[in-house]
């Protein structure tokens, strides 16, 4: 459980550490001597590049809840598993119980 919680620490981390790559990118961009069709052409692929990451980096992330998802629904029907168990063999002691008191 603990790894997870590092797992979307670094996650958001690495992100913050992208998002702040793009914005420093892109004031680096308005602060240099270009002309306005050559800035605006920067700015675009610059938009575009930070884009196609974003959307990489919110695919992995939907991959990582869908897996821990999944190891959360096996731990809980494995839990349900060893609950119905001991259900069971409380209720049978029970009923062993109950049988040996009318015999007595």
């Amino acid at each position: 459980m603990a790894e997870q919680g590092r797992g979307s620490h670094v996650g958001t981390v690495f992100l913050a550490f992208v998002a702040g790559a793009a914005v420093g990118a892109g004031l680096s961009l308005l602060v240099t001597p270009k002309s306005g069709e050559e800035m605006r052409d920067s700015l675009k692929e610059l938009t575009g590049d930070t884009v196609d990451k974003i959307k990489e980096y919110a695919v992995e992330a939907q991959g990582k809840i869908r897996e821990t998802f999944e190891q959360g629904k096996d731990i809980v029907q494995d839990r349900k598993a060893i609950l119905a168990s001991a259900l069971d063999a409380g209720k049978e002691a029970m009923a062993l119980e109950r049988g040996r008191l009318k015999k007595g």
